[in-house]
This record gives C-alpha cells, structure tokens and sequence, in this order.
C-alpha cells in the first residue's frame, strides 16, 4: 500500500486560497470551520443548553454565528489547556441600512468603514456582498447567509484630469469619495431585490442584515519558485486556516487542546464575540466543571495552562525598510514572527517567548522577532486582550505579511506550513 505523500508547502497555501475564497464573510468563515469540524466528528454544543462534557470528546461551539470555539478532552482528563486564538474578520466596508443612494443618473450605497483600511486598494476593483439577513419564516426569526455570485459593485476613481493631487497625500472621505456604485437611477432591481433573491428569501420578509463588501479578486501563488501568495483577507485567515489545520493533526493526547476563533479583533475587541469578551472565560469554565472539577481546580488548570495568539505581522517592506525597527525585521519565508512589545500591546515576555522557540526548535520550525520602532507605536492583537480575561502564558505570534489591510495583501507560501507544523507540534 502507498503511503500518502505529505502537502507541500504549495499545496497548503492553494488550500488557504480556497479557504479564503468560500469565506467571503466572517459568517461564511466559521460556518466552514464548524462544517469540517462536524464532519471530523466533533459535536456541536450551543451555549444556551446545560453542558455534558466527557473525556475523550470532540466539542465546537459557535456564538453569534461569527466567533468558534473547539476543543478536545483526552481520554484520561487532563489539568491544563492548550489554546491557540486568531481572528477571523478583517477590514471592510459595511453596508448601512436604507444603503441606495440615488445620485443624478446612478445608484450608491451608503457605506461605512470597518476596522483600519488602506482605503485606496478598494477602488477600481471588482467587489459583491456578503454576511447574514434575519428573515421572518413562519413567526420566527431565521438566519440566512448570502454572498451575491458574480461582481455587483464597484468603487470607481476620479481620472487624475479631473483631480490632480490624486497622486499626492490624498485624505480619503468615506461618505463623500467611496460610495459603492450599484447601477443606474432607473434599474428594475433594487440592491436588497438582488440580495434577498440570492438568500432565497423575499425582500419583505428581512428584518435586519449584516452585509460587508468582498474583494473578487481571486488569490494567487506567484514569483519565480510561487514563494508569494497574495490575496484578499491574508490578515488574519492565514493563521487561522494553518493554526486550524494544525489542531486538526495534532494527537491531542494530554492537555485540553482548544482553537478559538474571535471575530472584532479589527475593530478593538470589545464585544461580545470579541477577545475581549466572555467567550474564552466561559467555555474553559463551563467545560472543565462539567468534567467535574471544582472552581479552585479549574483556577489551577488555567494557571498551568499556555495560549499561543496567532495574528499576522509585518515583514520588512522592500521599499521602505526605514519603517521597519534597526534589528528586528522580520521577512517573508523566513519564519513564525514571535512579537514584542513594552508597552504590552503583545503579551510575549520572555518565558512564553523562550517557551514557542524551544517547540518550533525541536521540529526545526525557523523563528523571527518583531518590535516596532521605537518612534512608532503600532497596534495591538489578541493576547493581551484576552488575558485581561483569562490570565495564562501566553505568547504572540504571527506570518510575515505586505500590505498588511490592504483590499490585496502578500505573504510566504512557506510561512503557512511552518504555523500548521508548529501548531500540530503545541497540540501533540
């Protein structure tokens, strides 16, 4: 019998490619995630029902259709957690409600910004909708999700004859500069008519929605060796799709191994559904009393346990290395970034940093560092965020990215395998 050959660095980012593309929302995101899941035998619990945890069982549950947690209970218990965190949304344009607009002869729609953008990769691209309406079917509410097939918007630009600092520092006005065009004044189908025809739904019957734009423009591997894969979305579903694959492969033999996954890192985090929310204190709550420890256990797991934040990092620009720090600059194919920060906008310190390159080190996975300049305050992510919840060690980490929020980002074909090994390696 032939043994089944392993995914080459290549394959796994075609996978990411495919991945990304089938989440055009961040609905569609953890709706894939819970189907493979499913599929891979894991039970769906809700949180709205009493828990029935028991050793040696699959679990995934979801909150808000747009935050997932899973985990994994060993056969023989077990007294510390294994945790990796990403996240799953990213930059956007949300659509308001009464989103048609009627200028002279064409139709906008009223938009507003989500998280931080690089507003000028969203013009003159190929755009549609995604995310979720509430419908009334049969006096209830119900939850459907649409992504309209085919390009259905366009942000157009104004020609460089016609504004001549179009080329120089330009200050980009969402309500007066980026309104989505739709159509022409006097179309037959209204916007929601092509929504709700693509959900399946009548027009009449949506209550609310939750709609975003999405890039089609399709992702692609490219350069001499295809060592770049660029494509809408990189940050952050890079490393949720390799920290997914690896909880999948990981034997999971020891400690409770959980991959969560929080939607609203773009924006702060502090909502229900974000890092910054109940959503991990709870489950790791819920779950271990269910297996019949006490609080004060459960105190004591989480003390002992270790969580790996996984969200992209800047990698040294080919332009512009005088944005990048004299020393820790980290480049694309080279390695997982492990992140500092002194101000504790990353929750690396030395025992969880130390912690990471002792694993990656024992499967010769390569490691990197990145702190911004010193002049340049930079954002936060995950794991700081979530230990004002859930104090544990924890490590930030994340892939070498371009373009980091642009419409059309850069990375390595490399660095999504090195993170599945590495988290298959944190989960054994």
């Amino acid at each position: 019998m032939e043994l089944e050959k392993p995914e080459t660095p290549q394959e796994i980012s075609e996978n990411l490619i495919h991945f990304i593309a089938r989440s055009p929302s961040v609905f569609h995101g953890i709706r894939g995630i819970k189907a493979a899941l499913l599929y891979s035998g894991f039970t769906e619990i809700r949180e709205e029902d009493p828990w029935h945890i028991e050793k040696g069982g699959k679990y995934v549950v979801t909150r808000n259709g747009s935050a997932l947690m899973a985990f994994t209970v060993p056969e023989e218990g077990a007294r510390s957690f294994h945790i990796i965190a990403s996240h799953c949304d990213s930059p956007t344009f949300k659509i308001k409600e009464n989103p048609e607009m009627k200028k002279g002869p064409y139709v906008t729609l009223n938009v507003e910004g989500y998280g931080g953008m690089i507003m000028s990769t969203w013009l003159d691209r190929p755009l549609s909708v995604a995310g979720r309406l509430i419908t009334k079917e049969k006096g209830h509410l119900a939850e459907k999700l649409v992504a309209v097939d085919g390009t259905m918007l366009v942000i157009p630009s104004v020609a460089i004859h016609m504004d001549r600092n179009v080329n120089h520092k330009k200050d980009w006005n969402i309500q007066t500069d980026l309104a989505p065009l739709y159509g022409m004044a006097d179309g037959k189908a209204s916007f929601m008519d092509v929504v709700a025809a693509s959900a399946g739904v009548r027009k009449e019957d949506i209550l609310a929605h939750d709609l975003y734009l999405y890039s089609r423009v399709p992702g692609t591997l490219w350069g001499e060796d295809k060592e770049f894969i660029s494509s809408p979305k990189l940050d952050d579903l890079q490393c949720a799709f390799a920290a997914f694959r690896g909880f999948v492969a990981g034997k999971k033999e020891k400690a409770i191994s959980l991959y969560a996954l929080f939607d609203n890192e773009e924006v702060g985090s502090g909502t229900a559904i974000g890092a910054g929310s109940t959503f991990l204190s709870n489950v790791l709550m819920r779950l271990s009393l269910s297996l019949g420890y006490s609080y004060d256990e459960t105190m004591a797991m989480i003390a002992g346990s270790f969580m790996i934040s996984a969200d992209n990092a800047h990698s040294l620009h080919p332009n512009h290395e005088e944005y990048a720090d004299p020393v820790n600059r980290p480049v694309i194919n080279k390695g997982i970034v492990i992140k500092y920060n002194a101000q504790q906008r990353y929750a690396t310190d030395a025992l969880s940093a130390a912690y990471f390159k002792n694993l990656c080190e024992e499967i010769h996975i390569p490691t990197q560092t990145f702190t911004n300049r010193s002049d340049n305050p930079g954002g936060s992510t995950l794991g700081n965020i979530s230990n004002t919840k859930v104090a544990m060690p924890t490590v930030d980490i994340g892939l070498p990215q371009l373009a980091m929020h642009s419409s059309y980002e850069t990375a390595g074909t490399l660095d999504t395998a090195y993170l599945a090994a590495a988290a298959a390696k944190f989960f054994d």
